[in-house]
């Protein structure tokens, strides 16, 4: 039986057409237990109709005609629930202004309107928070959802796959072009292959199954050449019944639009394999796509930061070395920074920490039940992450204590997470990797800190538990941090920002590669409102009338 029958009778008189539909599931149900060939052809009426029923509901949230393509969507997405193979899968590729967000939240809708059970999830935080606001249903990061810490380790921490406790429940990943195999990060969690254990964890649940929407034409994960989360031969793999559509058709609507008319054109290179010169960009009619020169840089910053907020304001470069130019520019010319770090500067985590929120975690333990409050807030332990990860964001609302030591600089700071309801974490915060051209401390630095860290603990006679001690050091634990004005676009994917800025540096013909035109493609598409092309060449723009 698929996953929408089974809690079909318990939602049934939700529905518009409630009656009709109590009335084909009581059919449905006495067809599938009666077995002759005319109950055959019942059970195939009723099951079609039910179908039919569901992509009605579906529609009604969706709240337009849909085209062709959507309404295959909904056909292949209708089939993929209702197919009783506990194995199936579905994937929904959709590129950017085809309507996959909008057919997405309409479908997360109809589910909670009939009360089908489904877990919203994506791969890092802003793409969670980009999720919830689109489907109007809380989101949350794959990695909370599907590891457990096994035992606090340190520096590395250590996180086993979860037990899936969920039942009848459909998990849809959104932003899922980004969900690696190759195993990069190690095996600080479960296997170190996030697809293998996503698929493991969701199948291992009772009747659960699992949807996955992305973008191909993205970026796909660090050293992989495509997305393998998005590849049905890969699903196929695991011995899954592979359900598969897209959506290449950009809706009138958004043909109005310079940043979705040239992030198509750049798609069309990719899946037209036609990356044979420089994308060239149409600026001429459209109000949501301008060039920037550099001399008006600084003004246009601030002005976006008035109009829509540090928050929904983002630079995207090609590496850190240019991020780190722009940050420090941004920092004292537009903002007015006068120290290294100030309240209300915006940071983003550059190494994923397990230290801080254990600690927070230890905290709400050691007080009394109706005493556990945190800044004079009500916190519960489910609302404290479970790490804080490679690319969170948070904003600065106090810097407390300055140190220098073990030849490094530390800070002590007050931190709001906006893409986890505003959680507040006091910290301590390591300063170098602020202007650092590596992305975060490089081996030899962190080799480093840990022996002059350890030169404290040459006390504790047993190796053991002298390694214990460190591990525990607040210092050796310090989060690495960057400021985050301007970010690479591996950082910036999965987010969406009101302005956004590209900064795509020197570029000739000869140094055009896909990965080059996956990058631009990813760049574009972050922007929702304006985008603004820094120090564009000439030689990269549609001549006007053309």
């Amino acid at each position: 039986m698929g996953l929408l029958t089974l809690k079909m009778q318990s939602s049934i008189m939700t529905m518009t057409h409630a009656p009709k539909i109590k009335l084909l599931f009581i059919l449905f149900l006495i067809s599938k237990s009666i077995v002759t060939f005319a109950s055959a052809k019942i059970y195939i009426f009723f099951e079609t109709m039910i179908i039919e029923e569901l992509k009605y509901q579906i529609l009604q949230q969706f709240g337009f005609p849909p085209t062709p393509e959507q309404a295959h969507a909904l056909d292949v997405f209708a089939r993929f629930l209702t197919d009783p193979n506990p194995h199936a899968v579905m994937i929904l590729r959709g590129s950017a202004g085809t309507g996959k967000t909008s057919l997405s939240g309409a479908i997360v809708r109809t589910l909670k309107a009939i009360h089908q059970k489904v877990m919203l999830l994506a791969p890092t935080g802003r793409a969670a928070k980009v999720f919830s606001l689109g489907s109007g249903a809380p989101a949350y990061t794959i990695h909370r959802r599907i590891y457990r810490e096994k035992a606090f380790a340190g520096v590395d921490g250590q996180f086993n796959l979860n037990d899936n406790l969920y039942t009848d429940t459909l998990f849809m990943v959104d932003e899922a072009s980004m969900v690696a195999n190759l195993g990069l990060g190690g095996t600080t969690f479960g296997s170190g292959c996030l697809l293998d254990d996503l698929i493991q964890f969701v199948y291992q649940g009772h009747n659960d199954r699992l949807m996955l929407i992305g973008d191909k034409a993205q970026l796909p994960p660090i050293g992989e050449e495509e997305s393998p989360a998005l590849n049905a031969a890969v699903l196929e793999g695991y011995g899954l019944a592979v359900y598969e559509c897209d959506l290449n058709e950009v809706l009138r609507q958004s043909q109005q639009s310079g940043i979705l008319y040239n992030a198509t054109l750049i798609r069309q290179m990719i899946t037209h394999d036609d990356i044979t010169q420089l994308p060239k960009i149409r600026f001429q009619g459209f109000a949501d796509i301008k060039e920037m020169p550099g001399s008006e840089l600084i003004e246009a910053l601030g002005d976006s930061y008035h109009h829509v907020g540090l928050d929904d304001t983002i630079v995207v470069t090609r590496s850190n070395k240019r991020a780190n130019i722009f940050n420090n520019g941004i920092r004292n010319m537009v903002l007015d920074r006068e120290e290294d770090l100030e309240s209300g500067d915006i940071l983003m985590i550059v190494k994923n920490n397990y230290y801080w929120t254990e600690e927070e975690r230890k905290k709400l333990l050691e007080v009394k039940s109706e005493e556990r409050r945190v800044k004079n807030v009500q916190v519960q332990s489910n609302e404290i992450p479970p790490f804080l990860a490679n690319g969170d964001r948070c904003k600065v609302k106090r810097v407390s204590r300055r140190i220098e030591l073990y030849g490094f600089h530390f800070a002590t700071l007050l931190l709001q997470f906006p893409d986890y309801d505003n959680y507040e974490l006091e910290a301590t915060v390591l300063l170098d990797t602020l202007q650092s051209d590596a992305p975060a401390l490089t081996h030899e630095q962190q080799e480093q800190l840990f022996h002059q860290v350890e030169e404290d603990y040459q006390d504790i006679p047993l190796k053991a538990d002298r390694m214990k001690a460190i591990r525990q050091d607040p210092y050796f634990n310090a989060l690495q941090v960057k400021f985050a004005y301007a970010v690479t676009c591996h950082k910036a994917q999965g987010g969406q920002w009101a302005h956004v800025y590209v900064d795509q540096g020197y570029m000739t013909d000869d140094m055009l590669t896909p990965d080059y035109i996956h990058w631009l493609y990813t760049a574009f598409t972050r922007a929702t409102e304006m985008l603004y092309l820094v120090n564009w060449p000439k030689t990269q723009i549609e001549e006007e009338n053309q």
